[in-house]
């Protein structure tokens, strides 16, 4: 089992896809980071020698924002939108999409199931 990033990735995958299993690393990223570190994305990360592990490790832990600092940076910058009371930070508040979707209808993921409106059906 190999560890990046405090993450136990899949052994039998192939290494650009492995590597999106640690939160914060996409498709592109981890084609990147294969392609920094001079790794092919073809190989399993079962057949990765412990220096080309290593290797990895070390660029995703200087060059990359991953896991548990990014997602305590998303929720600092989710706080800070609310301490603002600008219209992201209400939006938020509010449990409503926060990007200009539409919410007379859709928006359900983020509303919840709809609620009845008592008196509403004439």
């Amino acid at each position: 089992m190999a560890r990046i990033a405090g993450i136990n990735v899949p052994t039998n995958k192939r290494v650009h896809i492995a590597l999106t299993y640690v939160h914060g690393i996409g498709l592109t990223s981890s084609r990147d980071i294969c392609n920094k570190v001079g790794v092919s994305q073809d190989k399993r990360v079962n057949n990765l020698s412990e220096e080309e592990l290593t290797k990895i490790r070390d660029l995703i832990d200087s060059d990359y924002l991953v896991e548990g600092d990014l997602r305590r940076k998303t929720s600092m910058d989710i706080k800070r939108y609310l301490d603002l009371g600008c219209l992201r930070g209400l939006r938020h508040r509010k449990n409503l999409p926060v990007r200009g979707q539409r919410t007379h209808t859709n928006a359900r993921t983020r509303k919840g199931p709809a609620k009845a409106i008592a008196g509403k059906k004439k």
